[in-house]
């Protein structure tokens, strides 16, 4: 989340008439993130986040917020998007699509330990068998036709090294039998800062909100997994704590079990979503865009990410 186009708050507040949430209090912008521009909205109903999208089109953004409706709506901590006076979820603001969603509670936990990493893997688990039942598909927007175009951009500004790797894994990727594994609606950037954690009522941890859905398509169920266990399970060399995987993967097989094919799978998932963040960082720090607030991620965290995975990964549960 960044902020790359400003909003005034007299534009905002007249906007707001088109909602019934109330009137505007308080604006900030939201520096964390990369891709659209968010800010956090105070009414006098409530609070809420609202998002301009900078660059996907706007016939694909049903399919993100329906998707968090859906899943909202299955009990799953998934902020639900709001709607408008016209029974809409995407208006206009600034000239960009835009779209306001509750804000729920918490915090990120950028340290976790084993009891967070086992509630994310039963949370994903339940994400991802709540979407079986989502009627609406639209592919992983950073798959394999987005690795293979983005890759032509980026090899001018890579080492020689470095375009070896990338043409390597590629082409290792282009080898991988991904319509053999289980397959739905992914969340595919769970990352630490996309978990909000709150405390129950005996003082443990909880999740208390699963946000940024913007980057969600159809694809490989263990895709995603793969995705949640680089960033929740790395050490800061960027290996895998072997309990902290444990305990997210233990808990995900626990409510859906990994079949035969992704356990033949998980070593080459595992260096997908390495390629796709590596490729992504890389992208945005070479190709940066103009923006008011904006973040961009070290891509060499990822690319060193990859080549560990290459040389070893922890197995599946049984």
């Amino acid at each position: 989340m960044s902020v790359f186009t400003p909003v005034p708050e007299s534009v905002l507040a007249d906007w707001l008439k088109d909602y019934a949430i109330g009137r505007l209090v308080e604006l900030e912008g939201i520096s964390a993130g990369v891709q659209n521009s968010n800010f956090f909205v105070t009414t006098t109903l409530g609070r809420y986040v609202l998002t301009l999208f900078e660059g996907i089109p706007r016939a694909e953004l049903p399919y993100y917020l329906h998707l968090m409706a859906h899943l909202s709506r299955h009990g799953l901590p998934v902020p639900g998007p709001i709607a408008n006076r016209h029974n809409e979820y995407l208006g206009t603001l600034q000239e960009r699509p835009a779209a306001l969603v509750v804000r729920l509670s918490g915090r990120s936990e950028m340290s976790p330990g084993l009891a967070h990493c086992g509630r994310v893997g039963a949370m994903l688990a339940g994400l991802h068998l709540a979407g079986q039942s989502y009627g609406r598909r639209q592919e992983n927007p950073r798959g394999a036709a987005w690795r293979a175009a983005t890759a032509q951009v980026l090899r001018p500004f890579l080492s020689a090294d470095e375009q070896t790797l990338l043409d390597a894994e590629i082409a290792f990727q282009a080898t991988v039998d991904v319509a053999a594994l289980p397959a739905g609606a992914i969340h595919a950037d769970l990352f630490r800062d996309n978990v909000l954690w709150d405390t129950d009522a005996d003082g443990g941890v909880r999740i208390g909100g699963v946000i940024d859905f913007y980057f969600a398509g159809y694809d490989a169920l263990l895709f995603d997994v793969a995705v949640t266990v680089n960033d929740w399970c790395s050490t800061p060399d960027g290996g895998l704590d072997a309990e902290r995987a444990a305990a997210l993967l233990d808990a995900y097989h626990a409510e859906r079990p990994f079949t035969d094919a992704e356990r033949a799978a998980w070593p080459a998932m595992l260096r997908a979503a390495a390629l796709r963040f590596w490729m992504s960082r890389a992208a945005d720090f070479h190709l940066p865009r103009a923006g008011e607030m904006v973040l961009v991620k070290d891509p060499n965290e990822y690319r060193d990410i990859l080549r560990l995975r290459i040389a070893t990964a922890p197995p599946l549960p049984r």
